[in-house]
């Protein structure tokens, strides 16, 4: 069973960057679609990018495309989402998820969750 744990969030100017980092712990780990979601206070869990097992296929939201992208590097067992152009909206809780077998924005069919790490940005 695979464990996660995300870091480098935190507060960042309109406009700034930041780079969230999920380290991944336990077998297996470059058989697992890897994505992020995010949650702001008072809404749904959203969907932000994926990526498939190999890192070959990505995928993203509306609102991030063109201004994040995600990476992985198997070799370290790591998911990265660099974060360009943040702008206020692009506030929230923000975790990384797995699953085995399955590539899609569904958060319902990602089974392994990381305890999320806080973007927050000012305006």
């Amino acid at each position: 069973q695979v464990q996660l744990v995300e870091s480098g969030g935190g507060l960042v100017q309109a406009g700034g960057s930041l780079r969230l980092s999920c380290a991944a712990s336990g077998r297996a780990f470059n058989k697992y679609t890897m994505a992020w979601f995010r949650q702001a206070p008072g809404k749904e869990r959203e969907f932000v990018a994926l990526i498939e097992w190999g890192g070959g296929t990505k995928n993203y939201a509306d609102s991030v495309k063109d201004r994040f992208t995600v990476s992985r590097d198997n070799a370290r067992n790591m998911v990265y989402l660099q974060m360009n152009s943040l702008k206020a909206e692009d506030t929230a809780v923000h975790s990384c998820a797995a699953s085995y077998g399955y590539y899609g924005r569904d958060a319902t069919m990602f089974n392994i969750w990381g305890q999320g790490t806080q973007v927050t940005v000012s305006s």
